[in-house]
């Protein structure tokens, strides 16, 4: 159980390491957050600049009820920062998580720093233990394909938390394989906490309802695609009438804004933001129909 009697999945909102996206989801009561740890230690990594503390990471937890820190592996090694990553480069990157963990007095979840894909099953284990001895934050460990099932088995039996990538799984046309995979792991291990990364998918979010987490930038989609989700369709977001929904969410975001001290937004964030509010608040009420309780 990732929260006191546990019953159900429990879908984390990604993307909060802005306060601005922090202050969307907690307007809409959304209660599981996911941040990434990338854009804190990118530049120090790459010799750019410092290590320094950032209130998000607490601010986050004090505003959640469950707060995952992804190591922000993803962005690194195939997104916009993309290139090859040595071991020496990764030595450096997992000492960072660490000390920022320690700097922000974070006391939430981390993923590790899953580089089977670029350094190898070994290497991956090597970063997990030594993660593991060096904090005391609880650890989500990562199957990947190249783990194999006997890397799977060693896996489950080391984790108390494990994490299948479900985008992974759909790249290589295996969708349907995250029930099997996630009802193999429970069946070996029936108390460990499964998270299922960058999946909301609604269906599979029902077949999975008896894995812990999830995670999805979904709620983002009126910022990123124009995109709209009410109930049951789609919409352009020119087809909602956004400065209504502005006024409506207006005093909420300036009581936030001024509490945490965020500078002043032009109306088309105010429009924008509100978007993301009312989404977020759809998303949570059906993630509830679909994988249980949200609270």
């Amino acid at each position: 159980m990732i929260v006191d009697n546990q019953q159900n999945l429990k879908v984390h909102f990604a993307g909060l390491e802005a306060i601005n996206h922090l202050m969307i989801t907690n307007i809409a009561e959304v209660n599981y957050s996911l941040f990434s740890i990338y854009k804190f230690i990118h530049n120090k990594v790459e010799g750019k600049g410092s290590l320094k503390y950032d209130p998000i990471p607490s601010t986050i937890e004090s505003l959640s009820r469950h707060t995952i820190m992804d190591s922000g592996l993803f962005t690194l090694m195939f997104g916009s920062q993309k290139g090859e990553k040595s071991v020496r480069f990764l030595d450096k990157w997992t000492d960072l998580i660490l000390e920022f963990m320690q700097v922000t007095n974070y006391t939430g979840t981390y993923v590790e720093v899953d580089c089977q894909k670029v350094l190898g099953v070994e290497q991956a284990w090597r970063y997990r233990e030594y993660m593991k001895q060096n904090s005391t934050n609880r650890q989500i460990n990562v199957f990947h394909i190249e783990d194999g099932m006997k890397g799977l088995d060693r896996m489950i039996e080391y984790s108390e938390y494990i994490a299948i990538s479900v985008p992974e799984l759909r790249f290589q046309k295996k969708k349907d394989y995250t029930y099997r995979l996630a009802s193999y792991i429970k069946s070996k291990k029936p108390s460990i906490d499964i998270h299922l990364l960058g999946c909301t998918e609604l269906n599979l979010l029902k077949q999975c309802s008896f894995c812990s987490s999830s995670d999805s930038t979904s709620w983002m989609a009126p910022m990123r695609y124009g995109q709209f989700e009410s109930l049951d369709s789609k919409h352009a977001i020119k087809q909602i009438n956004s400065v209504k929904m502005a006024n409506s969410y207006k005093p909420q975001i300036e009581r936030f804004m001024e509490q945490y001290n965020i500078s002043q937004l032009t109306n088309k964030s105010f429009e924008y933001y509100s978007l993301c509010i009312h989404q977020s608040k759809i998303l949570k009420h059906k993630y509830s129909l679909y994988a249980g309780d949200q609270q």
